[in-house]
C-alpha cells in the first residue's frame, strides 16, 4: 500500500492540501493518507502563552482536531486515513526522520503566500522539504482544486538524463496516475532540426519511459517559466514534474516574479522529484 504523507497545522493553505490529497487518494487504488502535526507545544493567544503546560493535554487536544480533520475529508472522499503526532522543533527535520522510518512514497504540502515576505515567513517549510530530496514531494497551491490527473509535464534539460533523471521515484510517482506524458524542453537556441546531443538524450529518455509512451517538444523561447506556463494551458495539464538539480531550483520557481506562471496563484499542482 503506497503511503502519502499529508503534514497539518490546521491552516486553510493545509487544509486545502489535505483535502486534494483525499480527493487524489480516492482515483488511486491501494493507498493510504497519514495526516501528521508536528509541534513541541501548543501554543494560544497573540503572546503565545502556552494553553497547557501537560503532554496529555496536547495530545487529547491534538487528536480531537486531527480526528475532526479526518472526518472533514472522509465527508468528501472515501479512502484510508490515519493520522500521527510528532514532536520536533524541526517541522522538515521531523518529517524527513519519519518518511525514512515509515516509507512514505510522497510527501503533500501546501504552500501560501502572493508574496515576498508571506513567502519568506510561510512557504519556507513547503519549500526546505521539497529541497530535502528524501521523496518526491507534491506541492499544492493555495487555490488548486483537485481534478484528475491525465495530463503530466516533465521538464527536462535533456542533459546526462540517463544519470540525472530520477527514474524509480519518477516511475512510482506516474504509476499513481497513469496519466499521458509529455516532456518538454525549453531552450532559446531550438531551430527546426534537433542537434545530435539532443537527439541521443531523446532516444535514452525514450527507452527509460517507454512504458508511458512519452511525447516530446522542443520550445525555442529564452523564458523557461512563460514556456511551461504557457504548455500548462495549451494542453490542459495536471500536474508538473520537476528535477531540481540543485537547491535554488525549487526555490526559484517560487519566486514573486514567477508567481502567476507556476506557484502562488496556480491551479496546478507541481512535484519535485530529485536525483
Amino acid at each position: 500500500m503506497k503511503k502519502l504523507l499529508v503534514p497539518t497545522d490546521f491552516s486553510d493553505t493545509s487544509k486545502n492540501a489535505a483535502l486534494f490529497a483525499a480527493q487524489m487518494a480516492a482515483d488511486i487504488q491501494n493507498v493510504k493518507i497519514i495526516l501528521i502535526h508536528v509541534s513541541d507545544k501548543i501554543t494560544g493567544g497573540s503572546d503565545g502563552s502556552p494553553l497547557t503546560e501537560d503532554d496529555d493535554d496536547r495530545r487529547v487536544i491534538l487528536t480531537q482536531a486531527l480526528s475532526q480533520l479526518k472526518d472533514e475529508l472522509l465527508a468528501v472522499a472515501k479512502v484510508t486515513i490515519e493520522f500521527v503526532t510528532e514532536k520536533g522543533s524541526s517541522l522538515v527535520e521531523t518529517l524527513t526522520r519519519y518518511v525514512r522510518h515509515q516509507g512514505i512514497d510522497i510527501v503533500i504540502m501546501g504552500i501560501t503566500g502572493a508574496t515576498r515576505l508571506e513567502q519568506i515567513l510561510m512557504g519556507s517549510n513547503t519549500l526546505d522539504m521539497a529541497k530535502e530530496g528524501v521523496c518526491p514531494v507534491l506541492i499544492i497551491p493555495p487555490d488548486a482544486k483537485y481534478r484528475k490527473i491525465k495530463n503530466v509535464v516533465l521538464a527536462s534539460d535533456f542533459k546526462e538524463v540517463d544519470t540525472t533523471i530520477p527514474v524509480a521515484p519518477l516511475k512510482a510517482t506516474l504509476d499513481l496516475f497513469k496519466p499521458a506524458l509529455h516532456i518538454v524542453n525549453v531552450d532559446s537556441e531550438h531551430y527546426v532540426q534537433l542537434t545530435d546531443e539532443f537527439k541521443v538524450e531523446k532516444a535514452k529518455l525514450e527507452l527509460m519511459l517507454k512504458d508511458y509512451s512519452p511525447e516530446f517538444y522542443f520550445i525555442r523561447q529564452y523564458d523557461f517559466f512563460d514556456a511551461i506556463s504557457q504548455f500548462v494551458d495549451d494542453r490542459n495539464i495536471d500536474l508538473i514534474v520537476i528535477v531540481p538539480k540543485d537547491r535554488s531550483f525549487v526555490s526559484g520557481l517560487f519566486k514573486t516574479s514567477h508567481t502567476k506562471k507556476l506557484a502562488y496563484h496556480s491551479h496546478i499542482p507541481i512535484v519535485a522529484i530529485h536525483e
